[in-house]
């Protein structure tokens, strides 16, 4: 690990729900005296990340795109206010998702770039540094995703229907369009299968479908299969 200048810190908040990892990202990075970073926060949750990050307010958060409680999304628009402020906190996702759909979701949201957890610990810091000073920074291949989402002048920026639901519904709607049992669904994502019914009901009610059947067609029209 390079050695980081020593008047030079970035504050940190990990955002991941898996307890393990955090613990690793800390171990790799959190080495202040050599890295130059100090993680003053972890949260496992939408609702955790939220309040851990007001309180704490961060140079750099470190978000994990699926999160219990609606995703990383929801903590973005939550912490819309703090990232407005005048040298306020800046999000960098980091996920095992290389989904487009993810990338582009996260940006939107506020985010000042997107690495997936294959990235090392060195390029980690240097990533946070590069984001604490307003640089954007992505994992090669997923500058692509933003550069055609934004830049395309045949496709509309936004689709206003998916942005209705939550990062949970997204997940769900995608397993369930590429024919996953409840069971098999609420296995994959640790939830019950009631809530996987939950998710599905609401996923209906705000895409005003009828059945499993059209949202599989929904989702295909739109490439999230």
């Amino acid at each position: 690990m390079t050695e980081a200048a020593p008047d030079r810190t970035a504050r940190v908040v990990l955002v991941d729900d898996h307890r393990m990892f955090r613990t690793g990202v800390r171990a790799e990075i959190g080495r202040t005296e050599t890295t130059g970073i100090d993680v003053v926060g972890e949260a496992d949750d939408v609702e955790s990340a939220v309040r851990v990050v007001a309180e704490t307010r961060p140079d750099v958060v470190l978000l994990d795109v699926h999160l219990p409680g609606g995703g990383g999304v929801e903590v973005l628009r939550r912490s819309a206010g703090l990232m407005g402020e005048p040298g306020g906190t800046k999000f960098l996702a980091l996920s095992v998702s290389d989904a487009a759909e993810d990338v582009i979701g996260v940006i939107r949201g506020g985010a000042r770039g997107y690495v997936t957890k294959t990235i090392t610990g060195t390029d980690l810091v240097d990533a946070i540094f590069r984001i604490a000073d307003g640089d954007a920074v992505f994992s090669p291949r997923l500058a692509g995703f933003v550069l055609d989402a934004f830049a395309a002048t045949d496709t509309p920026p936004v689709d206003e229907d998916l942005d209705r639901l939550t990062q949970r519904e997204r997940e769900v709607l995608r397993l369930i369009a590429r024919g996953y049992a409840y069971k098999e669904i609420a296995k994959q994502l640790f939830i019950s299968v009631k809530t996987v019914e939950s998710h599905v009901s609401a996923v209906l009610r705000k895409l005003q479908l009828s059945n499993r059947h059209e949202l599989t067609r929904w989702a295909t029209a739109r490439r999230l299969v």
